[in-house]
């Protein structure tokens, strides 16, 4: 069967937005990679650490609650363009960056900077999954395959960014990484304003901000749900885990400092990447096309039950084990890769359900406060990475992510399937 005119130009604007989004989170890893890494070898604490990290989530709890009344106002293409150019003068930004200004000056620059590569990453994230709900075909769980497939890919090539990040520090240095980064997406946001077609909402003017606000039950709790999921997985892979396996891998020299970034980035890698081809595959694993929406509720507070096991069983085994040795390392890298996988289909099902609850009419808003409470659980989750880490290593960032997926769970068995 042949696509309509106006479907093909829609299908068209899906591809441009996704591979703008990709080229964007590849650059979004490895940045956050590169910052994480360099950062820690000039002798910042986990807390200090997880500061730099702090006003990025703080800027994506802020921007998605506007973000989807932007987006709504002004269209689509006008918030992933805005999304782009951020992210290019944040790395500029950033490669301004002195040594000589001292701990406390680089902190707080550096938080700047993460602040609006924060911005940046939501407005581009908002209009990509805004996009799916409204060019995503409606039939024989279409909607699920394609939010699926885009935040897949999307995890997947974030984790080729953490790698990506990695390398560069270790081969070239943080300033050179930064800069060929920013050159790089410049080029793509050029493309994408030249190439875009016709297919994403242009916006309206008599969008309110108050809409922002949703009065829908089902997407306040599984907002609720969301915050507490993604605070949980936070807890421990922004800061407790890179931290323990520097310490555990380098010796301190220039050689195994460069061994350990290699090692963290490709752990980092691999579990995004693994995070992400799950979570492409979710509809499969959940067999959703088949799949009423009661149905599919019932999955979603069976699956994030089980998570609750994972970081339980881990956080137990690290605090018996002390001391770090090749057995438990290999132990902890795969119980996080279960968790991982596990995490990747609970995250599937939030995000076919949050375009499931709305309408195309509030789509953005919607989004965007839904994926406010997304930013917000990883404020949470940052600041509990370094704190956590800091008074109990480990032990305690796994133990506060179970804590977290309990509240997660409460959230999910809140829903209501639709009349």
């Amino acid at each position: 069967m042949k696509r309509s005119p106006e479907r093909a130009a829609g299908f068209g604007a899906y591809v441009t937005v996704t591979a703008a989004y990709w080229a964007f989170m590849l650059t979004d890893g490895a940045l956050r990679m590169l910052v994480l890494l360099h950062f820690h070898t000039l002798g910042f604490s986990p807390v200090q650490l997880a500061y730099l990290f702090v006003l990025y989530e703080v800027a994506g709890v802020v921007t998605n609650l506007s973000a989807g009344w932007i987006a709504a106002r002004f269209g689509l293409t006008a918030t992933l363009y805005a999304g782009l150019s951020l992210q290019v003068v944040a790395l500029l930004a950033l490669a301004q960056l002195d040594p000589a200004w001292g701990i406390t000056a680089s902190v707080v620059f550096v938080m700047l900077v993460q602040g609006m590569s924060g911005v940046a990453k939501d407005l581009a994230k908002m209009s990509s999954k805004s996009a799916v709900k409204i060019l995503a075909p409606t039939d024989g769980g279409g909607l699920f395959r394609w939010v699926a497939m885009l935040t897949g890919s999307k995890n997947a090539v974030k984790g080729s960014g953490f790698l990506l990040g990695a390398v560069l520090l270790a081969i070239f240095g943080f300033v050179p990484s930064v800069l060929t980064m920013a050159a790089i997406l410049f080029v793509i946001l050029v493309g994408v304003v030249i190439g875009m077609p016709t297919g994403l909402p242009v916006g309206r003017k008599g969008a309110k901000f108050s809409e922002v606000f949703s009065k829908n039950r089902n997407i306040n709790w599984l907002s609720a749900a969301r915050l507490f999921l993604f605070g949980a997985r936070d807890v421990w892979f922004v800061v407790g885990i890179p931290i323990y396996f520097y310490a555990v891998l380098s010796d301190g020299s220039t050689e195994g400092n460069q061994a350990a970034f290699f090692m963290i980035g490709t752990f980092m890698a691999a579990w995004t990447i693994f995070y992400g081809v799950v979570q492409g595959l979710a509809p499969r694993i959940l067999k959703a096309a088949s799949r009423t929406e009661a149905e599919i509720l019932g999955q979603a507070k069976r699956w994030v039950g089980l998570l609750i096991i994972v970081p339980a069983l881990l956080a137990g085994l690290v605090w018996i084990v002390p001391e770090p040795s090749t057995s438990l390392t290999i132990t902890i890298v795969l119980g996080l890769l279960v968790f991982g996988g596990i995490f990747a289909v609970n995250s599937a099902l939030h995000s076919f359900l949050i375009l499931s609850f709305t309408d195309a009419k509030r789509v953005t808003m919607d989004v965007g406060f839904y994926y406010m409470s997304n930013a917000a659980g990883r404020l949470i989750g940052t600041v509990l990475s370094g704190f956590t880490y800091q008074m109990g290593g480990l032990p305690l960032c796994l133990s506060t992510a179970g804590v977290m997926i309990s509240l997660s769970w409460i959230g999910v068995s809140q829903l209501r399937a639709r009349a």
